[in-house]
Order: structure tokens, then sequence, then C-alpha cells
């Protein structure tokens, strides 16, 4: 348990489902006040009700995070409900594979819109709310698909421009957020067992080639992603920013 987490205030994107539920859930156990947000309202609603039956504290709130729109009128509602937001975990994001030679303006805008500018528009809207308080701490789920140290990924040039390019803009954002004493880390995760990757385990074969590369042989499971998410989330990690946190099970390391 990280005790200085009890009553700060976190939006959570992408979190009807998958990691973004579960990163809600463990940042619920410390004591955090959560904002569940993601496309649909009846399954955010869900998430937080699931917070609230826990004794913890949550609301739902629909956002299409490549809709500044949208994304302001979530952070009016949040600072309208709770007064202030500590803790933004950018997490939403699709990942929908298509040839490189096939791939359609839409196919790339539609990625890079939702994985990379829906992250700039809620770091921009949630870090000038930060900004008054002097204090804040912004976590980025990337992925090892970031390239340079990272993995590529064949017939997912779209997604891992996206994930390279959150990477980069939290090491320039965290350089500027600094003197606010803004926090800004990223999470680089490996195969993590979500239904995004529902289509790899039903193939045996792309499924055991994906382990194949894994060092400890297995997929990784959300919790251990929100694990880290808790940790860059507090004041253990004070010390850290314009880090990249790689939990992968030693992909990349082999």
């Amino acid at each position: 348990m990280y005790k200085d987490l009890k009553n700060k205030v976190a939006i959570i994107t992408g979190a009807r489902r998958g990691m973004g539920r579960t990163h809600a859930l463990k940042l619920a156990e410390n004591g955090v006040k959560i904002v569940v947000s993601d496309i649909s309202q009846n399954d955010c609603q869900k998430v937080a009700d699931e917070i609230i039956k826990k004794g913890g504290t949550a609301i739902a709130l629909q956002c299409d995070i490549s809709k500044k729109s949208e994304v302001e009128e979530m952070v009016k509602k949040t600072i309208k409900k709770f007064g202030k937001i500590d803790i933004l975990v950018n997490n939403a994001g699709i990942c929908q594979p298509k040839s490189f030679l096939e791939m359609t303006e839409q196919d790339w805008e539609k990625t890079i819109d939702t994985n990379l500018k829906g992250y700039f528009l809620c770091s921009q809207a949630c870090a000038k709310e930060m900004a008054k308080q002097k204090a804040g701490t912004i976590v980025n789920i990337a992925s090892i698909a970031m390239g340079q140290l990272g993995a590529g990924f064949a017939g997912l040039t779209h997604y891992c421009a996206s994930k390279g390019g959150i990477v980069a803009m939290a090491e320039a954002l965290a350089l500027e957020m600094a003197p606010l004493n803004i926090r800004v880390n990223t999470i680089a995760p490996g195969a993590i067992d979500t239904p995004m990757v529902a289509a790899v385990k039903q193939d045996m074969k792309t499924l055991e080639a994906s382990l194949a590369k894994i060092p400890m042989a297995r997929m990784g499971k959300p919790e251990e992603i929100s694990n880290a998410v808790a940790f860059l989330a507090s004041d253990e990690s004070s010390y850290m920013t314009g880090s990249v946190v790689i939990v992968d099970g030693g992909w990349i390391a082999g």
C-alpha cells in the first residue's frame, strides 16, 4: 500500500476493461478517488460500481480522447466533482493490425489520433490543472513496440509509430513539467493477457511464437502493469521523471 496516495484523484483513460480496469482497481485499493474514463459510459459505470462496492470512490465519465472537446469536458467534470487532479494514467489505445502496403490514411489517422494525439490532449488538459497546485504525476502506457531499444512488429507500423511517439513526447514533457513539480513517466509493457491480444491466444502458432521470445515463457497479467502504475503514481518514485519502465518478462533483454 502507498499511504501517500490516499485521497488523491486520478483520471484513468481506457479504463472500461483490460489493463485500464486493473489500474483503476489498484489505485482505488490505495485510497485514490478514481475517474473511470472510456468510450462506453455503461462499461465505465460497471468498473466504477465495482470500485464503490469495494469501499472506494469512483465516477464514470464517457470520453473519446481523440476529441479535444470531450477531453476538456472530462477534466471539467472531474474538477467539479473532486476539486483537483493529482494523477493521469494515459492508458487508452487501439491495436488494429494491417499490412503497410494496404494501410489507408484513415487506418493511420485512427491509430495516431487515439494512441498519440489522445495522450497529448489528456496530458495538456490535466497538466494545466496540476500546474495550479504545483504537483501531479502523469503515467503513460506505451509498449515495447516503441522502436530504438524496443521491438518492431510487422503489420503494426501505425501502432509502433504511436507508441514510439508517446515515449518521445513524455521525455520532452518531463523537462517542461519538472519546474512545476509534475512528473511524467512511461511504462512499456510486453505481451499482456488482455482482450487486445485475444486473437493471438486463439492462434496456437502465433501464441507459441510470441511466448518463445519471452524468457519467462508466459504473458504478463494486467495487474503486473498496474503495480508499476501505482509505484510511479506514488511518492516512492519521487526522483523519477522522463523514465521508461519496461515490464515485459525479459522480451527486450532476450
